[in-house]
């Protein structure tokens, strides 16, 4: 589980709140999206989870334990995170790369080279034609699902994934987005999902978390989001387009 009690971010000056006291719960196994515009405080939220950037007040807990506890580089390589750069490394192959954080946490190359293997085999990249490749070899879609994997590798609880398929041609985003749900379902995890796209939202998530002016709007699931919202801004969100998101209420009801 993880937990937000008041939390609050300022940059510069001090008196701008970059994100200013959320309180969230995410319960295990809970795929919850964090959904707002460019600038709401999503991304800075997400990042603060793992202590990328160290929040200004307030309190997390991830299993009970305040992070600010504990030591950074362990509390990192302890939660998988994918990001949509992506960032792999150009000069390890695709096993290398799935396998960078068992090679810092010194596991030995065997184990390594297998974990790599299956991994690969979970985000359906057969490694017989994918582990000796590098990144540079790889379509977008596939990089990213390189990303998956190595944000896997130490088999942790929780993942962290910001806007992970966001710079995706609509087809491959929406594969990879089906691909997600059915990985979920195979490996249970804890995820929280940051995006602005409001139907990868309602497609992916448990429960959504609407942010504004980096405060939380509204939370709950998409079907409760879709037919009360609780304030102007959740209300205009969910709105428009009316007549796409009839497909997602049906579902809901």
């Amino acid at each position: 589980m993880i937990v937000l009690d008041k939390v609050r971010k300022t940059f510069d000056d001090g008196r701008t709140w970059a994100v200013d006291g959320i309180s969230l719960t995410v319960s295990e196994g809970e795929t919850l999206v964090l959904l707002g515009s460019s600038g709401c405080g999503k991304t800075t939220t997400l990042k603060m989870v793992n202590r990328l950037i160290e929040p200004s007040g307030g309190t997390i807990r991830v299993d009970g334990r305040d992070i600010m506890q504990e030591n950074p580089i362990a509390l990192r390589r302890a939660i998988g995170y994918v990001f949509q750069g992506i960032g792999l490394l150009p000069h390890l192959t695709v096993a290398e790369n799935v396998a960078v954080v068992l090679r810092l946490t010194g596991r030995p190359a065997s184990e390594r080279r297998d974990r790599a293997r299956m991994l690969l085999e979970t985000v359906d990249l057969p490694p017989d034609l994918y582990a000796a490749q590098y990144p540079d070899q790889l379509s977008g879609g596939q990089k990213q699902r390189v990303g998956v994997a190595r944000a896997l590798a130490a088999d942790p609880d929780y993942l962290l994934m910001d806007e992970p398929f966001g710079a995706l041609d609509a087809l491959t985003r929406d594969r990879l987005q089906q691909e997600l749900l059915d990985l979920k379902r195979r490996i249970r995890k804890t995820i929280i999902f940051v995006t602005h796209d409001i139907f990868e939202a309602l497609a992916l998530a448990d429960r959504i978390a609407v942010m504004h002016n980096g405060r939380i709007e509204q939370t709950g699931a998409p079907g409760e989001l879709l037919k009360r919202p609780e304030t102007d801004f959740v209300r205009n969100l969910f709105g428009r387009p009316a007549a796409q998101l009839k497909q997602f209420e049906a579902r809901a009801a």
